[in-house]
């Protein structure tokens, strides 16, 4: 009896069993994007805050995207590694719930925080004689700070509903994390059809929301650089907002795949790759993104290494 009941509270992670001979390249993919995305975030949040030239709106609200990134791939890919080489398949529902918490608030946060980050491009390049006015300190906390709460607060919803319904037996996850459209697929019991309604409802609201403002944003940006009669204005104006660009479309085209297709046309064995790129790949991608041709980041990077060489050698 307690065997039973033991099985019945925890989840079999199927994973990547169905790709034995894919799970060695998995493993050091996952490891390798995990590795560059905690030295890319952390060399980002290390610039940002010790360099006075990065005091700025922009790099604010790029420090909190670099901390959401890592919160959120150490939220998947420790458990990823550990199913990979085999361990861990076993996962109580206590533990699935946590996991499936802290990724949706993550994942969340990051939905709006690009959102903030499209507005303030927007504001750069739209009104430059106000900008300073417009983004102003407590504007910018604000924004942060209602990007981390609406994070939360869509995950605390999405997985009390969850929570709260019944899962069939057995319960065998073919998901490499306790993702939603895959907890989905074991739901069972009655009143099932209005509970995934209104899960489906606030998935609508934290993704085509944020995409809306990002979607005019960009319009507006679109007019501005039109009405521009200086070619390195518009050369500056798309570099600026080019790289966000990049990553809003890898982030938002993977999640909008993941979460709004009904739960019975969703396929599992495609949705692991799609989670794992945007779980995986994305947050190791977007310091480079950031990064690559960013003038004031390389020189935020250079200033910081010649401090460090003048204290070594004593000068």
């Amino acid at each position: 009896m307690k065997a039973n009941q033991s099985t019945e509270e925890s989840f079999f992670l199927l994973g990547f069993s169905d790709w034995p001979s894919l799970q060695p390249v998995l493993f050091a993919l996952a490891l390798l994007c995990y590795l560059l995305t905690l030295a890319g975030n952390s060399a980002i949040v290390l610039l940002a805050v010790r360099d006075l030239h990065l005091h700025t709106p922009m790099y604010y609200f790029l420090c909190h995207l670099a901390l959401v990134d890592a919160g959120f791939t150490t939220s998947v890919v420790p458990p990823l590694l550990a199913n990979l080489r085999g361990r861990a398949r076993r996962l109580p529902r206590g533990g699935c719930m946590a996991q499936l918490c802290a990724s949706l608030a993550l994942g969340s946060a990051e939905c709006v925080l690009l959102a903030v980050m499209a507005l303030d491009r927007a504001a750069a390049v739209c009104r430059p004689l106000r900008y300073t006015g417009l983004a102003s300190p407590r504007l910018c906390r604000s924004l942060a700070a209602a990007s981390w709460l609406g994070g939360l607060a869509n995950s605390a919803a999405q997985t009390a509903l969850l929570a709260a319904r019944p899962l069939c037996a057995p319960r065998q996850l073919d998901h490499f994390i306790c993702e939603l459209p895959a907890l989905l697929k074991l739901a069972c019991g009655g009143g099932g059809d209005a509970t995934e309604r209104q899960m489906f409802a606030a998935r609508v609201v934290i993704l085509l929301l944020p995409s809306a403002v990002i979607l005019a944003s960009y319009g507006s940006v679109a007019g501005a650089v039109w009405d521009m009669r200086s070619c390195g204005g518009r050369r500056k104006a798309v570099g600026t907002c080019g790289s966000h660009l990049t990553a809003v479309c890898l982030f938002y085209g993977s999640a909008i795949y993941t979460y709004l297709q009904p739960t019975r046309s969703y396929n599992q064995g495609r949705g692991k790759f799609v989670s794992l790129f945007y779980t995986v790949v994305t947050p190791a991608l977007n310091p480079l993104i950031y990064t690559l041709r960013n003038k004031e980041v390389k020189g935020a990077a250079r200033r910081l290494l010649g401090s460090l060489e003048r204290r070594q050698t004593g000068q």
